[in-house]
């Protein structure tokens, strides 16, 4: 999971340099977990790691570039991603 996780990371950082690595890393952490859990509670089969790689990274495509402003608008998540706790990249 480390690998994949990291190539993510870093493909988020790429799209966004507004966030640190720890925020990037909860990012990626936290599409990877909803997809599968989703996917669960839908009855769906499990489709591997390269299956749930794909929708993260085409999630990271679509939006990563505007992740940092997520926090803004939903401070649900704003203790997962506070920028005040993290250093940027």
């Amino acid at each position: 999971m480390e690998i994949y996780f990291e190539r993510l990371t870093n493909e988020l950082l790429s799209k966004n340099t507004s966030l640190s690595y720890a925020q990037a890393r909860t990012w990626v952490e936290l599409f990877w977990e909803d997809f599968e859990s989703t996917q669960a509670k839908a009855g769906g089969q499990y489709q591997g790691k390269k299956v749930t790689e794909q929708v993260v990274r085409q999630l990271i495509t679509n939006y990563g570039e505007t992740l940092h402003e997520f926090i803004a608008t939903n401070p649900k998540y704003s203790h997962l991603l506070n920028s005040d706790d993290y250093l940027l990249h």
